[in-house]
């Protein structure tokens, strides 16, 4: 097994180096927007809702879509966190 990872050395960085992006994106886009407390998340539903109307998942999209190209992983998984709970209201009843 020695022997492999001295011969194939650039393979084994290359994959290393994919595996460690693939953390730091699952990090950033999955599990830190989580550390967001719940009670700001819905700060920022409200709102939206009360700006915005029936428009607000619209403008969470468009919010998050910049995010994305900005490259801001966080802010996507934040804006991603609000669509999530738009919907969740949507689908109770809460908001049309």
């Amino acid at each position: 097994m020695r022997q492999f990872f001295i011969d194939y050395l650039p393979l084994v960085v290359f994959i290393a180096m994919i595996l460690a992006v693939g953390l730091w994106h699952a990090w950033e886009f999955r599990l830190r927007p989580f550390s967001i407390p719940k009670a700001k998340i819905n700060a920022i539903v409200d709102d939206l809702i009360a700006r915005h109307g029936p428009d607000a998942e619209d403008w969470a999209r468009g919010y998050e879509e910049e995010q994305w190209y900005r490259s801001d992983t966080f802010e996507q998984g934040k804006w991603r966190r609000v669509r999530r709970e738009l919907w969740r209201r949507y689908r109770a009843g809460e908001w049309e």
